[in-house]
């Protein structure tokens, strides 16, 4: 978490001043989402995305380097360099993208799930939406069908209460997302999405259904974005205080260090050394992507091991 805060800042400031072609949605604020969710997967378990992916693909193993590379749109990057901010992603490592459609990383990975079904693997996909995909028809026909086959698929919507600029409940009728898919016949929850741990312990159980042939499960991880929708936002639709009431009394990083700190587990002087050493690792892909070349031609690859349909020419 501590990670991808780090990386987020920089790279807000870095679009900022123009390093990051095409702009970027900070993820600061919702970390214990993509970090309780991830924790609990196994390597080779599958997830697809939305615009606002960086800290899912940190989470999921990626280096703080190909990432940033990718921002660069550097061939060192997670997609050589083609795919920039919204489209990360390693069909190899079982990240089928980020995505610019919304809901579409849900039909993505129930797809993916419906893959795994149909050959038999022990894994399971999961598909990342934002609040703002809960009024798209997409994303319920993907659930509806994940119910009806009972794939191995788990639905998370990091749901950090603003679609742009528009607040959930003025647009969401029923006001009860997990009761809307409770209707499917899935296992439905809202939970903090503040709490790593609580998501971590949500996500196992989902996992551990999905792979006894229970069927897909649906969380509603309740969390908030503490910059706008993207970088440069002049942001007039919440206040200041809202944004500070979240950011000292319910920050996922500040709640977690404070807990272990408490347990005994961590110590005060650990915990300011590995955020240091997250400063110097991040400070470190900065360096590597301005170092690193523009894409070629001669990179852009076809067939069946790239991850990509086509043959090779």
């Amino acid at each position: 978490m501590v990670l991808i805060r780090q990386f987020e800042e920089t790279a807000d400031k870095l679009t900022l001043r123009g390093k990051v072609p095409g702009g970027m949605h900070n993820s600061s604020g919702q970390e214990a989402v993509a970090v309780g969710v991830l924790s609990a997967l196994a390597p080779d378990d599958v997830i697809a995305t939305t615009h606002r992916s960086h800290h899912h693909t940190l989470a999921k193993g990626m280096s703080a380097r190909e990432v940033m590379a990718e921002l660069f749109t550097k061939v060192t990057g997670i997609s050589k360099g083609r795919g920039a901010s919204m489209h990360l992603g390693d069909f190899k490592r079982g990240h089928f993208g980020g995505n610019g459609i919304v809901g579409a990383g849900v039909g993505i990975a129930m797809g993916a799930a419906l893959g795994i079904h149909i050959r038999g693997d022990h894994k399971v996909a999961v598909g990342f939406v934002g609040d703002g995909g809960m009024n798209t028809g997409r994303t319920w026909e993907a659930l509806n069908m994940a119910v009806i086959w009972k794939l191995p698929f788990i639905l998370v919507v990091d749901n950090n209460q603003y679609a742009v600029e528009t607040f959930i409940k003025r647009v969401t009728g029923g006001d009860d997302l997990a009761a809307r898919a409770a209707g499917f016949g899935v296992p439905a929850y809202t939970i903090n999405g503040q709490d790593v741990l609580e998501v971590r312990k949500y996500v196992e159980e989902a996992r551990e259904r999905a792979l006894a042939g229970e069927g897909p499960t649906f969380i509603n991880a309740v969390t908030y974005r503490y910059m706008g929708h993207n970088v440069g936002e002049k942001g007039l639709y919440r206040t200041q205080e809202e944004i500070e009431d979240w950011r000292k009394h319910r920050d996922p990083i500040d709640q977690f260090s404070e807990k272990l700190i408490e347990s005994g587990e961590l110590s005060q002087s650990e915990f300011e050394a590995m955020k240091k050493s997250v400063t110097d690792e991040v400070a470190d892909a900065v360096a590597f992507a301005e170092s690193s070349d523009e894409p070629g031609i001669e990179t852009v690859e076809f067939g069946v091991d790239s991850g990509l349909l086509g043959a090779r020419n």
